[in-house]
Formats: C-alpha cells, structure tokens, sequence
C-alpha cells in the first residue's frame, strides 16, 4: 500500500519547511509513504526549499496557474507515481501532519472513497467570527448540493482512495474543494469525515481576499456544479414553478369570469399565458440539459478508462526513491 502526500504551493518558503517536518515518515498499514510538492508558478525558493527537504517528486509550472490547478496536477503526478491512497495538505502548516493517519484509516479500512478533515470551525475561537459564520453556512449550502452530512466544507485536508482520485474531475479555476465534494455526492462515493486538529495560523488565506468576493464566488461555484450535476431537478423545478404561478393567475381570470367580471383582467390572461409558456420551455431545456449530463457522464467514464489504462502499467511502488522534478 502506497501512500503519497501532495502539497500544492504558491510562495510558501517560509512555512513549507514547516509544514513538510510536521508529517509522518509512516504509518501502520502503509508500506511506502511519498511527498509530492506542486510548485504553482513561485517566484520565490518553495521548490528550492522542497528539493533541499527531501520530497520525492515535484512538479513545477512556469506560470500561477491556480489551486484547482496545482491539485489536478498532484492527482495526476501521485497516479502516475504508483499512489494507492493520496492525501492533499495546505504549504501553510494550517493542518495537523500528525492527523495524516485519522485520514487515511477509514479508506485502509474500506469504509470510504474520500475523507475530509473536520476542523470544527464553529468552535475554532482563532478564527474571526465571520469566518466560523461563513463555514457553517456555507457547509450546509453545499450539504443540500451534494446530499450528504457536510460539517466543513472548504477543508483541503483530504485523503482519497485510487479509485476516487481516477473519476475526479476538477473544472473550477477558483478551488477543488466545493466541486468534488458535489461531484462525490452525484457519483455516490463513500464521503466521511474525521475530526482534526489545526495549527496556529503563519499567514493570511491568499483564497479569501475579501468577504463580498469568497461569498460571490463560492455562491457560483456551488451553483454552477449543482445544476451541472443535477439539471432535471433545477429546471423542472424552476419549470413546475412558473407553471404554477402561471397557473394560479389563470384560475383567478376564470374565477372573474364565471361571475361575469372578467373585464379589466384581461392582463392577468396575458401573464397567465406568459408564465405557462415559459415554465413549459424550463423544463424543456431540463430535459435537453439532462442528456446533456449522461452525455458527459459517458465521456467520464471513458476519461476513467484511459486514465486507469494509464496508469495501470506504471510500477510505481516499486521505484526507488529520489527527487524527480517535472515542470509544466
């Protein structure tokens, strides 16, 4: 059992060091434990510091690219390395490296496909108020999303097993973890969570650059995903509500005239008609965009295949160890 540890970084040189003699060097039920550093464009030392570290792979890109980015980028290179469990940590030290083990026991013991680390942040008091406020509701939002129990959503404390990481798909420029969690939801993985614990905070979320603008584009993202995942149920939804409305006006005309007064609601006909017709035309584009879902969903299951071919052949867990540096 092969387990690999990816750290996605942007400028981390003072914390990575940190952050990287904070994890364990193994656990019980791993045979081989590797460190993965996804250099997303620094322009300082972070890869310098991770090669002086010891890590076992890096991967490098020429330019910032992003979050999501850097994590497909440490699923691909963990794959290709032979990982049979990968877990996903923060360069900023802001997990625990000694909760490693509460990550990946529940998939050593085939109980899940992902597991995510709870930080509790209702009860984090280092944590602004707002901020606990904003995770709390935030978590139940993608909860209703993705259709199982979500108490932290945003943590990027997450171990995965092979499996899971072959059919993730990650489309997000703004971050990984609200979209898989929705895509775990629609493909029906094992989702857990596991308590952890945090470490005092080295630095500002360079995720969160203000309020208006993490609550903006968390809200698209749900959004965006929710209906990508499960059209039929938005648009029939918004559909059978416009029917309704449409439909309501339409018994109030007929109402008016049965009594005879139907005059001077003529308007209320012309609405009724109005709100008919496009409920009908909602649910039609549910329809359209529902084949356009299994569409996808077989384009994902070949991506899966050409994945898992991929990397089927590539005795990972029997390379020897060093530092193989890749750039992109």
């Amino acid at each position: 059992m092969k387990l690999v540890i990816q750290i996605p970084c942007y400028n981390e040189e003072t914390t990575l060091e940190k952050t990287l003699q904070d994890l364990p060097a193994s656990l019980p039920g791993v045979d081989r434990l590797e460190i993965l550093v996804v250099d997303d464009g620094s322009t300082d030392r972070t890869a310098e510091v991770a090669r002086r570290s010891g890590v076992h792979h890096v991967v490098r890109f020429r330019s910032n690219r992003g979050l999501a980015a850097a994590f497909c980028a440490g699923l691909e290179a963990a794959l290709t390395a032979g990982a049979d469990i990968i877990v996903n940590t923060d360069a900023d030290n802001q997990y625990c490296g000694g909760d490693v083990g509460r990550l990946v026991q529940p998939i050593l013991e085939k109980k899940a496909d992902m597991v995510v680390g709870d930080r509790g942040v209702a009860a984090q008091q280092h944590f602004p108020w707002w901020k606990r406020r904003l995770q709390t509701v935030g978590s139940k939002v993608v909860e209703t999303a993705s259709g199982f129990p979500i108490p932290d959503a945003t943590s990027g404390f997450r171990a995965l097993s092979r499996e899971a990481a072959l059919r993730l798909t990650v489309l997000s420029d703004f971050t990984y973890t609200l979209e898989t969690l929705i895509q775990a939801g629609a493909r029906k993985m094992a989702v857990c969570y596991v308590p952890i614990r945090t470490n005092p905070q080295l630095r500002r979320s360079r995720l969160m650059r203000n309020v208006p603008s993490f609550i903006s584009l968390s809200g698209i993202t749900i959004l965006r995903f929710y209906v990508m995942y499960r059209p039929l149920r938005v648009f029939m939804g918004l559909g059978a509500a416009f029917t309704l409305l449409g439909s309501l006006i339409g018994f109030r005309f007929l109402y008016f005239w049965m009594i005879g007064s139907s005059a001077g609601h003529v308007q209320s006909l012309i609405l009724a008609a109005i709100l008919i017709i496009i409920g009908f035309q909602t649910s039609l584009i549910g329809l359209i965009a529902d084949l356009v879902r299994l569409n996808r969903k077989m384009i994902e299951e070949a991506l899966y295949g050409i994945r898992s071919l991929q990397n089927s052949s590539l005795p990972g867990d029997r390379r020897e160890p060093g530092i193989a540096v890749r750039e992109k």
